[in-house]
């Protein structure tokens, strides 16, 4: 043992003697030391490493990049093969090259979507109708990124699978976050939408298959990653680093490393494993933020903690789970911007009060304080002038959508023709949200009197169901932006302004209307001093917007509109049923009809079936477009068969009125055939609104 250590001193003494001789010849200059010395103690070369600096070329770099992202190149692709032989040219390269470059190939399991049957997420009702569609791929800004071989977003070595459940949002996904919500909310048969972070990729649906969730959404959440930012027109790429709101972080959701069949062998034999750990074990897909907004925004139950929230315009809640019963509704407020010269009144008037609406709003909703039921949409349109353009060629583009899902249009136009009363023309199913709204705001001018008791002394009617009340006028005709969605959409819709005491002047309209005159000036002096009259609009407007965007059930009253078509009936049976022959019988089945528009108010409150009921209230009014009722008119005035625009002096309706006056002048077979025609027309839209309502009678 001591000789054993005496060597082992001897030989780091021989080492140590060995290192200060290197060092002594390494420094000493003019040295005649053995040429192996001189090897050793050959330093860096700090010339040299200047002229690589030197020469580092950023262009070439550049260049460099451009070919190695030509085409999109994930493993084993084409485009990955086109990369080996790129790299295979440079490094053999025989000025530039390496001393030797080759290539080793291995047998390994990789992970790819089927192009065939791509991965899709779906937002379902109860009956399987689908209401939402997850974005299949990212939006393409520029060529390359819309490249056929640019892959479907995926969860590579997730299993592949079709979990069907309801939604929760989980946080990171991580096992204390399911721990959190496994506390009140049942998971099992859930699906768990997550944000990146936290935890693996793989891990967070690891994490989650032991509490009986079926299946996990990843998303990028942008407070995490875009400081916040969201909004593709200014904030994110194209225009600045932050990702767009379509971008999904694609990557391996294997917890392991190398191939999985294959683990601490090279897999270059046919010996591997049967068994592949560290992968998902239930479908895990991650989506783009766009989409992951939809979702979150709408999900139901409480509140998540508050390091759970994110950047989203909402309250990031846990779900019930499930989402809230009134996804995907909008609300839809709207006025023109264009004006002949200043336009003052004619439409900045109704401008001004939208601006202050959103306003308010829109400090509420950044504040975190409030955010509304269903969404709300305000519109500037354009080109109205012109002949209603902005809001037809919307209503045109987004016909779909917006017949699918918008509750309501607003339209302030003109929002202050003078300062004495409200004035308002609806669909009847939307009186009784304007009525109640103008009883809880004051009139301009007044500290004690609303704006229904001021209204119904200069507008009023004689109701069968509730006597005397302001008197609510129809949409007939197209005279302003709410012409496209009521008569061509079939969306309910209302006009409402303040107007002048038209006992007191026989001005059609304001005397400087479409002139050089509409300015601010004359507004100010001659309209509204004060602007009070504005102000209440915006007040009784913005009323019954937050009451259709906020309620529970909608505020919608089918028994008025069933007493609006039951005042047009009489009239029609007044003016039109000694010409008519058999209308006897045609009037009994017009009048069941009718009769089975009245709804019980009552049975509005089984919170179960509320989505469905505000549904039907919603499509109350397209049972009643009809594209083939006439003809020879243009759509954005006529296919709505009870609020067309008509000639005849009879409120009643249109094409019937018209029909059976034109058949009454020219006596023509035919044209008495028109009038069968559009009493059959009508009766059948009647029938079928009637039917829509069926199931909440």
């Amino acid at each position: 043992m001591l000789k054993k250590l005496l060597l082992f001193g001897f030989a780091g003494l021989a080492v140590l003697t060995v290192g200060i001789l290197i060092g002594h010849f390494g420094i000493q200059k003019g040295s005649s030391a053995p040429e192996w010395v001189q090897e050793l103690s050959h330093d860096v070369d700090e010339d040299f490493i200047q002229k690589f600096i030197a020469e580092v070329d950023n262009m070439r770099i550049e260049e460099n990049l451009k070919e190695l992202t030509k085409v999109p190149h994930m493993a084993t692709t084409a485009g990955d093969e086109a990369t080996v032989q790129f790299m295979l040219r440079r490094w053999q390269d025989k000025d530039s090259g390496l001393d030797a470059a080759w290539r080793e190939d291995y047998r390994v399991y990789l992970s790819f979507p089927n192009k065939d049957t791509p991965n899709k997420v779906t937002v379902v009702n109860p009956d399987d109708a689908v209401l939402h569609t997850v974005q299949e791929k990212e939006k393409a800004y520029y060529p390359e990124q819309d490249d056929p071989e640019v892959v479907q977003p995926y969860a590579a070595y997730g299993p592949a699978g079709h979990a069907k459940g309801r939604l929760v949002y989980a946080n990171q996904g991580k096992v204390s976050d399911y721990e959190h919500l496994n506390r009140t909310i049942d998971l099992r048969g859930t699906i768990a939408i997550v944000r990146y972070g936290g935890a693996g990729r793989g891990a967070k649906a690891i994490n989650a298959a032991p509490f009986g969730v079926v299946g996990v959404l990843v998303y990028t959440e942008p407070y995490d990653m875009n400081d916040g930012l969201m909004n593709d027109n200014n904030e994110t790429y194209p225009n600045s680093w932050y990702l767009p709101p379509s971008g999904v972080e694609r990557g391996s959701y294997t917890s392991d490393f190398g191939d999985p069949l294959t683990p601490y062998l090279a897999a270059k034999s046919n010996l591997c494993s049967t068994d592949i750990n560290g992968v998902p074990p239930i479908p895990i897909q991650p989506i783009g933020f766009e989409d992951a907004q939809i979702l979150i925004c709408e999900l139901g139950g409480t509140a998540a903690p508050a390091d759970w929230q994110g950047s989203f315009p909402c309250i990031y809640n846990l779900g019930g789970p499930g989402f809230t019963s009134t996804s995907h509704r909008y609300v839809i407020y709207g006025n023109h911007r264009d004006s002949w010269v200043h336009g003052a009144i004619d439409p900045s008037s109704g401008t001004a009060v939208m601006l202050e609406i959103s306003r308010i709003l829109g400090q509420r909703v950044k504040a975190g304080t409030w955010r509304p039921r269903r969404t709300i949409i305000f519109g500037s349109w354009g080109a109205e002038e012109f002949g209603l353009i902005g809001s037809a060629e919307y209503a045109e583009e987004y016909i779909s959508k917006l017949s699918q899902r918008t509750v309501a249009y607003i339209n302030v136009d003109i929002s202050v023709f003078a300062n004495a009363t409200l004035r308002a023309s609806a669909s009847p199913i939307a009186e009784n949200v304007i009525l109640t709204a103008s009883k809880q705001v004051k009139a301009a001018g007044s500290n004690t009197v609303s704006v229904y008791d001021n209204w119904i002394k200069y507008f009023n009617k004689t109701s069968p169901t509730y006597g005397l009340i302001p008197d609510v006028g129809y949409l007939t005709g197209a005279g302003s932006d709410y012409a496209p969605f009521i008569h061509y959409l079939g969306i309910s819709s209302m006009d409402i302004s303040y107007t002048y005491d038209r006992s007191k002047t026989r001005a059609r309209i304001y005397p400087a209307y479409h002139t050089a005159y509409d300015t601010f000036d004359y507004a100010s002096r001659f309209i509204d001093p004060g602007f009070t009259s504005h102000q209440t609009v915006a007040r009784t407007a913005g009323n019954v917007l937050l009451r259709l965007a906020d309620s529970f059930l909608l505020p919608f009253n089918c028994s008025d509109y069933a007493e609006s078509l039951e005042g047009y009936l009489s009239a029609a049976v007044k003016n039109f049923e000694e010409h008519l022959k058999n209308f006897f019988l045609r009037r009994k089945c017009f009048f069941h009809a009718n009769k089975n528009s009245y709804i019980t108010q009552s049975l509005f409150y089984r919170p179960l079936k509320a989505r469905r009921i505000n549904d039907q209230l919603m499509l109350l009014d397209r049972a009643f477009v009809d594209p083939l009722a006439f003809p020879n008119k243009y759509c954005y005035s006529s296919r709505h068969v009870i609020w067309a625009s008509r000639s005849s002096g009879v409120a009643t309706f249109p094409g019937l009125a018209d029909a059976v006056e034109k058949a009454l002048a020219t006596g023509l077979k035919e044209d008495w055939n028109q009038a069968h025609r559009h009493l059959s027309i009508v009766t059948q839209a009647i029938s079928g609104a009637a039917h829509t309502l069926a199931e909440l009678i």
